[in-house]
């Protein structure tokens, strides 16, 4: 009974505190992050439903091609006979259970220009390496594509090795190269999207998208959608709001870059030089060479891509991708990247334990009025429990219209992506579940800061079983081992292939789950 008392004491003291001036300005500040949040998903799903109705009114106007094209006159042979070459460079890592589908929908693109594919491995022992060839040979007549044997990377990370040695190959001809990774999802007319705005706006350095993440049902899937729905609009996410207004924007995804083929060629800006020569991660270096030269990155409304996450990714393999994700915070190119890289790691930190410490208290104030209430304490004795209790009821309400926003901010992109893609099985909300999105946002950001300060005092990372180490802000020494590593990649759940792994049976099993996938695509295979 005293030990229950005492507990009583120390919930009742901390309530307390909790009400004091600053734990309220901490509370009111969690509540405009949430709010903030919520205003940048209005944002975004504003300019995607505008893009919906564009398609629409095209689509009643007689163009039932609106998916390819707004003007149907741009599906004439004159017009399609002068699009730009296009080169797409696929670096390859591993093999899952979404690979063929999402190489499938890259190579079967409705561009109507001269167009390449490139998929790129470091070596042949790669599992995808095999995939990806027997899916080319099944299309050689019909797709101009190769797969390119890259090596080892000696200078920069295995996938900017990868990036370049497809820059290298690429054809003479070539006017822009599309930058995918191997688990972007394509629409039929995305590359045509993507060069008819490069096209109309030489300026743009860089056109990138952004992925619609399709949670498998573990926490560590949903903590990944949360981060990448951060990723979309978040001021203190790596990334601005061009991405959720369709314009402009300073940082860009990897997943998915198309620039001008002759500023690899020239190396200009630097481009083919600050990649190579101890890079690690290619958008961080390019934004910050696009920042330094003051050049344009644009992000269009419907460069949005169904991004399936693996069914079994547990919470370490989110884990580990978190890690990956904060340790581009400590390789830049300059003195001026690296101010801004810390710039972003403080308020990115703070802001982030600003979303998370509110609720924290919540918790403390919602257990002491549950207490009060059991024992029935004299009011006199708890009135400091009230305030407690209506600053968590702001939170509550600021939540709700937080979770409203990504709801339909999520609902709006399933719809495009299905207008976007009319051949393919139908993208659904339904099986998200709101409460593990909830319980993500709030995981998420709890432990960015934690991986953060991890990645800033270890300067090294263990990226698909490679360990890369920084100095200066770049890539001075990289260990491979066979038993380094994980076997599977964090979030497409992809084998790679290393030692200790289930061998060729094992992967041709692989390979036929995945072909059957296709026929009969399962919940988020779409």
């Amino acid at each position: 009974m005293l030990s229950m008392e005492l507990v009583d004491s120390f919930l009742f003291s901390l309530s307390k505190a909790f009400s004091s001036p600053i734990a309220i300005f901490v509370q009111i500040q969690g509540c405009l992050i949430c709010l903030i949040l919520a205003l940048g998903w209005v944002l975004a799903s504003y300019v995607r439903n505008r893009e919906i109705k564009r398609m629409k009114d095209s689509a009643r106007a007689g163009n039932s091609f609106s998916f390819l094209c707004h003007d149907i006159n741009e599906l004439e042979h004159s017009y399609q006979a002068n699009l730009p070459r296009v080169s797409v460079v696929m670096p390859l890592k591993g093999f899952g259970e979404h690979n063929l589908h999402n190489w499938r929908s890259q190579i079967t693109s409705l561009y109507g220009g001269p167009l390449e594919f490139l998929f790129i491995v470091e070596s042949t022992e790669d599992p995808a390496y095999h995939a990806v060839s027997r899916l080319l040979s099944d299309f050689k007549d019909h797709v101009d594509a190769q797969v390119i044997v890259a090596g080892l990377s000696t200078t920069c990370s295995q996938k900017i090795h990868n990036q370049l040695v497809g820059v290298e190959n690429m054809h003479p001809e070539t006017k822009y190269v599309l930058f995918l990774d191997d688990d972007v999802r394509l629409h039929p007319g995305s590359i045509g999207a993507l060069t008819a705005e490069m096209v109309k706006n030489p300026a743009i350095f860089i056109q990138t998208g952004y992925p619609l993440d399709l949670p498998s049902g573990s926490l560590g899937s949903y903590c990944i959608y949360e981060y990448h729905m951060h990723f979309e609009i978040s001021f203190w996410q790596p990334c601005s709001m061009g991405f959720a207004t369709g314009g402009r924007t300073f940082f860009l995804w990897g997943g998915c870059m198309m620039m001008h083929a002759d500023d690899f060629r020239c190396d200009r800006y630097g481009v083919l030089s600050g990649l190579r020569d101890g890079g690690y991660s290619d958008d961080m270096t390019l934004a910050a060479l696009a920042g330094a030269h003051k050049l344009l990155i644009t992000s269009p409304p419907v460069a949005v891509f169904p991004h399936p996450l693996a069914s079994d990714l547990s919470f370490s393999r989110y884990w580990n991708y978190l890690r990956k994700q904060t340790f581009v915070l400590e390789s830049y190119i300059s003195k001026v990247n690296w101010t801004m890289n810390r710039a972003l790691f403080s308020v990115h930190c703070y802001l982030s334990w600003g979303f998370t410490a509110p609720y924290f208290m919540a918790v403390v104030h919602i257990a002491a009025a549950l207490r009060i209430y059991a024992q029935g304490y004299a009011r006199e004795e708890t009135v400091f429990v009230s305030k407690g209790l209506l600053l968590v009821a702001c939170l509550a309400a600021c939540t709700f219209v937080e979770l409203f926003s990504m709801w339909n901010l999520t609902r709006v992109e399933v719809r495009l992506c299905n207008m976007l893609s009319p051949e393919a099985p139908r993208l659904s909300l339904g099986s998200y579940n709101w409460v593990l999105v909830f319980v993500a946002m709030v995981v998420d950001n709890f432990l960015y800061p934690i991986s953060a300060m991890r990645s800033h005092f270890s300067q090294s990372i263990n990226w698909s079983g490679i360990r890369y180490h920084l100095k200066d802000g770049k890539i001075y020494k990289i260990d491979r081992s066979k038993d380094m590593g994980p076997l599977y990649t964090d979030l497409g759940g992809k084998h790679l292939g290393r030692k200790g792994a289930p061998q060729k049976a094992s992967f041709l099993g692989s390979l036929c789950r995945s072909l059957a996938q296709w026929r009969r695509p399962k919940k988020y295979d779409v």
